[in-house]
């Protein structure tokens, strides 16, 4: 059959049908490569051709070119929610190891349609999308549950930040016998404050990788809870799972939203749930050697000051957005494994000043994107260049901006016991 479409597309070539299907049962017979110059030519021709995207989408999938696949299933799903594609890019989060989003897009999933099935996405995900009730159950926790594949190698730059948490965990780890020999706890809690998109949630999930430790990532909204007491049922759980699970790292995003100052709460809710947060932290009733919590906040002035106790978050660290070294080494890192032709990598890490890590990532996502349109229409992909991405950095405006305007405020007004000379250091400001 499919000789004999071939040779009817010589005498129509441009008989768009008639190239799909011929591209189709490339795909079905393994030839990737072969579909794919197909459907790039109906995208040339038709840029918004959905069942072209999808089909492409799933060549680039097998190819392992998951960056690429994601871009064309999020621009199917924002013109229409398609099981397949959903399905798809589900598929594309797990071959990344980003089971988080892979959960969500499969509760999505099973949101559309109840009766959906997959034996692979239950086993992976163990079911974590499944629970919808107020109370944080045993399986949900041991569904956060996960050994990160990343370590300091995959974190650009934040040396000092890694030589803190060096010091404070991995050493008594290593060396737990001296270190309980001097009466000191192994664990603890260091909160990391900065701007957003600078690597705090990465540099928590490389800092279990780097000590082989489970990693529970829990965000705000997994806590809390309307109903009187479901909050502080869930942190208990949460720490609960992380002692059963020694050495474990528990990272808490926007941690301000769960440990904002008393003081401004009118709700005595909102106080026992910090009070709960705070009992966990110290241990009260259970032994916390072991668990290691990071808070990451990108306002760590409306955070409680009894959070900043020694026991407790005694460490804060400011993760600043990366310098020119920095920069240069998250772009050799998320260009490793794109198609690139040789890259001056100094000359984009002086063209990206202010760009946070997510930053970096968003014009690498620009730059694919222009690569895409052009591939479309000439029908030959081609690797990312220098003058590319140089192109793409004119087209992102760095984040921090916003952050370091309000943040210069409190360090220069706010400021008594200097927990935020780091900014003022980073600004180069003298107090």
């Amino acid at each position: 059959m499919l000789e004999s479409l071939l040779e009817a597309l010589k005498f129509s070539p441009e008989n768009i049908p008639l190239r799909l299907q011929i591209a189709k049962l490339f795909l079905q017979n393994g030839n990737t490569q072969e579909a794919e110059e197909h459907l790039l030519f109906i995208l040339g021709k038709e840029p918004q051709h959905q069942d072209a995207k999808y089909n492409l989408a799933t060549c680039f999938f097998r190819q392992e070119k998951f960056g690429a696949a994601e871009l064309l299933l999020e621009e199917i799903l924002a013109k229409q929610k398609s099981l397949e594609a959903l399905e798809l890019l589900c598929y594309c989060y797990i071959n990344q190891g980003e089971l988080r989003d892979a959960q969500h897009i499969y509760q999505e999933i099973l949101s559309i349609d109840t009766r959906y099935t997959n034996a692979e996405f239950d086993e992976k995900l163990k079911n974590a999308t499944t629970s919808t009730n107020s109370n944080f159950t045993d399986e949900d926790a041991l569904s956060f549950i996960e050994k990160p594949k990343v370590g300091f190698s995959d974190v650009g730059g934040m040396d000092h930040i890694k030589r803190e948490i060096d010091l404070k965990i991995i050493k008594p780890l290593l060396h737990q016998d001296i270190y309980k020999a001097y009466g000191k706890k192994i664990g603890g809690g260091i909160l990391l404050y900065g701007p957003p998109g600078c690597g705090k949630t990465h540099l928590a999930k490389a800092t279990a990788g780097q000590i082989n430790a489970d990693f529970i990532n829990v965000g705000i909204n997994e806590i809390l809870d309307m109903w009187i007491g479901s909050s502080e049922r869930n942190l208990h759980e949460i720490f609960e799972t992380a002692r059963a699970n020694k050495p474990c790292v528990i990272f808490i995003d926007e941690i301000d939203a769960l440990g904002a100052n008393r003081n401004d709460m009118n709700k005595s809710s909102g106080r026992t749930v910090i009070n709960q947060f705070l009992s966990e932290l110290d241990g009260v009733d259970s032994d916390n050697d072991g668990i290691l919590v990071l808070g990451a906040t990108n306002a760590p002035w409306h955070l409680d000051p009894a959070f900043r106790r020694p026991g407790r978050f005694d460490r804060i660290i400011f993760v600043s957005p990366p310098d020119e070294a920095a920069r240069e080494s998250i772009f050799r890192i998320h260009l490793s494994n794109k198609p690139v032709e040789r890259i001056d990598y100094a000359n984009l890490a002086k063209a990206s000043k202010d760009f946070s890590g997510a930053d970096i990532q968003a014009v690498i996502d620009v730059a694919i994107e222009e690569k895409l349109e052009q591939s479309f229409e000439s029908g030959i992909p081609s690797p990312l260049s220098t003058k590319d991405l140089l192109k793409a950095i004119k087209k992102v405006k760095p984040s921090t901006k916003e952050w370091f305007s309000s943040a210069k405020n409190y360090a220069l007004y706010a400021n008594d016991a200097g927990l935020y000379d780091e900014v003022l250091h980073f600004l180069k400001i003298k107090k």
